[in-house]
């Protein structure tokens, strides 16, 4: 049995690359420290010992969950009995509420810390999650400067670590060497399209994308229009492409938002990522039409997208749902093609948030993990 045994869960590509630069500074500070759980090729790559692959937890839409939820539920009452029976240190839950808040929580009352990396949107859905984050976790590890005073003002222990994304792209990145890499021309107006990295935001985000992109060709001639390709979609994406002008990518997003000029995007982390680029943005989101009547009735502010959220205004358009059309969602990215001057005012005002995200997320998150790892 491990003498210094760490828990971790996470079980998407975001919560995957954060854990996996969390484990390695972990490991530096503690070097005999082990860690075992859920993780996706980052953290395996790291040395965490994956009793599950991250893949196990992917679900795709409310029906695939429902389906899933037998196997879902097994794989984490085994995952706590293990955890419980090897008397972890601590475990962290890396985002994935639905599934680590649970998780956390049996594990507390058996008497073993817990932490949760990524706090849930709670002012945004679902504000009821608080009562559940308090009972799960010991401590709440913060993407945003604004979260830990709400999870305070709940009787919830929280630091603000910053966002990894901040650190990991350049306050200015280089559009003329994301062009070569990709083997564009250096000149010209690149549009990106990001639909997202699920099956089912593919089959419903991506058709008006691409037809918005029809229309924006037409009106503006020689617009490139890129498409990176998120893992095991190439075939749906394909097959939703075919007669359309748009190049793919195997992955490869970041450069291809360093490389853009403008990008129509699916509403989620892609929208701070294109913010961090700088890029001018317009923010689309649909989804079935059931799915979204719940949503609307837990939406608890008038922004969707994370660039307006963090602002708290309106910097870009969101198209959502019987507003994500094609026509939208070319008259609002035409707008940003037509003036320079409210590019360079939205790309002042991204250079502010950009530096509101940035610090060292490893060492905050080890000096709040500290406590607990090192209690004897």
């Amino acid at each position: 049995m491990p003498a210094d045994l760490v828990g971790l869960v996470a079980g998407e590509a975001s919560g995957d690359l954060i854990g996996a630069h969390l484990l390695q500074a972990m490991q530096q500070r503690w070097p005999e420290l082990q860690a075992a759980g859920i993780g996706g090729p980052r953290l395996v790559a790291q040395g965490l010992q994956a009793w599950w692959l991250a893949e196990r937890l992917s679900v795709m839409g409310y029906s695939d969950a429902l389906k899933r939820l037998p196997e879902l539920l097994w794989i984490r009452r085994r995952l706590g009995t293990r955890l419980i029976q090897q008397r972890a240190k601590l475990f962290i839950g890396i985002d994935a509420p639905d599934f680590n808040l649970g998780l956390e929580t049996r594990l507390r009352s058996a008497g073993l810390w817990t932490a949760h990396y990524v706090c849930p949107s709670i002012w945004a859905w679902r504000p009821e999650r608080v009562t559940k984050i308090r009972a799960a976790a010991d401590h709440v590890l913060c993407l945003f400067p604004f979260e830990p005073a709400l999870l305070r003002e709940a009787g919830i222990a929280a630091s603000f670590v910053g966002h990894p994304l901040a650190s990991l792209i350049p306050a200015q990145s280089d559009q003329a060497a994301a062009r070569v890499a990709l083997g564009l021309p250096e000149a010209g107006r690149v549009l990106a399209l990001l639909p997202g990295s699920r099956a089912s935001e593919i089959a419903f985000i991506l058709p008006p994308l691409l037809a918005a992109a029809r229309q924006l060709v037409a009106q503006n001639p020689g617009l490139r229009v890129l498409l990176p390709i998120a893992p095991g979609l190439r075939a749906q994406v394909e097959a939703l492409t075919h007669g359309h002008a748009v190049q793919l990518f195997d992955g490869r997003a970041h450069e291809i938002l360093a490389a853009c000029d403008l990008t129509l995007v699916a509403s989620g982390t892609a929208t701070l990522e294109a913010a961090l680029f700088k890029r001018p943005m317009v923010i689309a989101y649909r989804v079935g039409e059931s799915n979204y009547r719940r949503m609307k009735k837990l939406q608890l502010q008038p922004w969707v997208g994370l660039p307006n959220v963090l602002a708290r205004e309106f910097l870009v358009p969101e198209c959502l749902q019987d507003e994500c059309t094609a026509e939208n969602l070319a008259r609002a990215a035409q707008v940003w093609l037509d003036d320079p001057l409210a590019v360079e005012r939205l790309q002042s005002r991204f250079a502010e948030l950009h530096d509101s995200l940035r610090a060292d997320s490893a060492h905050l998150a080890l000096e709040a993990l500290a406590p607990f790892i090192e209690r004897r």
